[in-house]
C-alpha cells in the first residue's frame, strides 16, 4: 500500500466514524486528515518530478556515452599514412646538444622545422629520415626498391 492509498484509507475510516466537525476533537482530527491529504499530494508531485528528472539524467548519460565513444575512439590513424597505427601515442625523445636535456616530442611537434630547448633556450632543428612505415606525419615515405 503506497502513501496515496493509505491516506484514502484513513479518510474512509474518518467518514465511517462520522466525525462531528462541531466538537473540538472532531475539528482536530478532520484538520489533521486534510493536512495529511495535502502532504500526500505534495509528496506525489515531488516523486513525479524526481521520476522525470531521472529519465532526463538517463537520456543525458546515454548521449554522453555516445560522445565519449566518438571523441575517445582510438581505432583510426590520424597521420594519413594508411598504416592503421596509433600515431597519437608515439613519443620521441631528443637530447639537446648544449644542455643534454631530454625533450619529449610527439609526431605533430616533429612536423615543425625546429623548436627552442625549454631548458637552455638553444634553437634546435630537426632533420631525420623516415622509414618505410612512416607515420610521423611528415608526409615523406621512402621509396621501396
Amino acid at each position: 500500500m503506497d502513501i496515496c492509498e493509505k491516506i484514502s484509507y484513513i479518510k474512509g475510516l474518518a467518514e465511517g466514524l462520522s466525525l462531528d466537525d462541531k466538537t473540538k476533537e472532531g475539528k482536530i482530527l478532520l484538520a489533521i486528515i486534510d493536512l495529511l491529504g495535502d502532504m500526500t499530494d505534495e509528496i506525489c508531485e515531488i516523486e513525479d518530478g524526481c521520476d522525470e528528472l531521472l529519465d532526463q539524467i538517463d537520456a543525458v548519460d546515454e548521449d554522453l556515452a555516445a560522445l565519449e565513444e566518438i571523441i575517445y575512439e582510438d581505432d583510426d590513424c590520424n597521420c594519413d599514412c594508411d598504416c592503421d597505427c596509433d600515431c597519437d601515442d608515439e613519443v620521441y625523445e631528443i637530447e639537446c646538444p648544449v644542455c643534454n636535456n631530454i625533450i619529449y616530442l610527439d609526431a605533430e611537434m616533429l612536423e615543425e622545422v625546429g623548436m627552442v630547448c625549454p631548458n637552455c633556450g638553444t634553437d634546435l632543428e630537426f632533420d631525420f629520415d623516415c622509414d618505410d612505415d612512416c607515420c610521423c606525419g611528415c608526409g615523406e615515405e621512402e621509396e621501396e626498391e
